[in-house]
């Protein structure tokens, strides 16, 4: 006579109170990942921010620009041909000689990359720009408690 081979039912029922547990610990992880992902894009993105920042600074103190625009070209004293942004009498920049919100979506559009995540003083891009005591503010809107605030009078970019 042959020996059956498979699984009991006592193996059945520890392995499916196994799989319960594993499931009621670790599902709750897994939904929190996109919450982590949202954080973790905007810190991305304000720290991009933040480097080219301090890239137009630089290019700023090495052209001795204060109160004007800045030609991002192999030759910037031409003015010609390349990437413009306006910097302010410290040499941050500011996107305009006034800021405003609309300004800071210029700056936004000066210092960041293509493929940056879209900044409008609308709703329907990613992130909500506005302008208020001396601060641009960039709310994400997919999470709208996450900021990147950024100050054109210091340079300081502030990332949650």
């Amino acid at each position: 006579m042959k020996k059956q081979a498979g699984f009991t039912i006592v193996e059945l029922v520890v392995v499916i109170a196994l799989l319960g547990i594993l499931a009621a610990v670790a599902l709750p992880r897994f939904l929190n990942v996109t919450d982590d992902a949202h954080k973790a894009s905007v810190s991305g993105t304000g720290g991009a921010l933040r480097s080219a920042v301090a890239l137009v600074k630089a290019q700023a103190v090495i052209d001795q620009v204060k109160d004007g625009d800045i030609d991002f070209d192999d030759n910037a004293s031409t003015g010609t041909g390349g990437k413009e942004t306006y910097v302010n009498a410290k040499g941050f920049p500011q996107g305009a000689s006034s800021a405003s919100a609309s300004n800071c979506v210029v700056l936004w559009e000066d210092v960041l990359q293509e493929g940056r995540p879209s900044a409008a003083t609308a709703a329907g891009s990613d992130y909500k720009v506005t302008y208020a005591s001396s601060t641009c503010t960039f709310a994400y809107q997919a999470d709208t408690t996450l900021k990147i605030t950024y100050k054109p009078s210091t340079g300081e970019v502030t990332v949650p």
